[in-house]
C-alpha cells in the first residue's frame, strides 16, 4: 500500500493528497509531525534510524517523526508513529508548529510543514527493528553540544527542527 501525504498551503490547509515519495521529490510542503518525548529526568529519547531505510539510515533524531494521515488529526498520528517505531503510546501536547525545507543527496527533498509534539515517558521503549537500530536518553544541552561537534550523526530534519524549537521545548519542561 502506497502511503500519501496531504499538501497544504502556508497557512495547514489541505491542497490535495500525493503519494509520500513523489511529494518529495517534488519537495512540495505537505504536513507533518515530530515527536519529543521526555523522561522524568528531562531527558530526551533519540532514535537511529534503521539501516535499511530508504533516507538518513544509521542517522540520530528525534523520538519520532512521520506524515498524518487524511482524517488523523496530530495528536492522534503522533501516538500511532510512537506505537510503530517505539512500542509505546503516551500523551502528547503539540507544542507549535513551522515550516522547513531539507533536500537529501539521494534527490529527495523534505517540504513540511512540521507540528511539533511533546510527551512524557519513564521506561525505555521496545523498538521496531525494521524503523529503528537503537536509542538514547540525552539531556537537551548534552543533544546540542553533540550536533555541535558531530552533525553528521544527526538527521538533517533534527538539526533544523532542534535548532527551531530548542528554547520552545526548554521551556515545556
Amino acid at each position: 500500500m502506497k502511503e500519501h501525504v496531504i499538501l497544504v498551503d502556508k497557512n495547514d490547509n489541505k491542497v490535495g493528497l500525493m503519494e509520500k515519495i513523489e511529494a518529495h521529490e517534488k519537495a512540495l510542503l505537505h504536513r507533518a509531525f515530530s515527536v519529543f518525548v521526555f523522561n522524568s529526568n528531562k531527558e530526551l529519547l533519540l532514535q537511529q534510524r534503521a539501516k535499511d531505510k530508504y533516507h538518513s539510515p544509521l542517522l540520530w533524531t528525534n523520538t519520532c517523526c512521520s506524515h498524518q494521515r487524511e482524517g488523523e488529526s496530530n495528536i492522534s498520528a503522533g501516538k500511532r508513529r510512537l506505537q510503530e517505531e517505539m512500542g509505546f503510546v503516551c500523551e502528547l501536547k503539540e507544542v507549535f508548529s513551522f515550516i522547513y525545507k531539507a533536500p537529501f543527496s539521494n534527490g529527495l527533498t523534505e517540504h513540511e510543514l512540521d507540528h511539533v509534539m511533546i510527551g512524557t515517558f519513564d521506561e525505555d521503549p521496545i523498538v521496531n527493528p525494521e524503523e529503528v537500530e537503537a536509542f538514547q536518553w540525552m539531556h537537551l544541552d548534552q543533544v546540542k553540544k553533540d550536533i555541535e561537534l558531530h552533525p553528521e550523526l544527526y538527521t538533517e530534519w533534527f538539526k533544523i527542527i532542534f535548532k527551531e524549537s530548542y528554547q520552545k521545548i526548554s521551556n515545556q519542561l
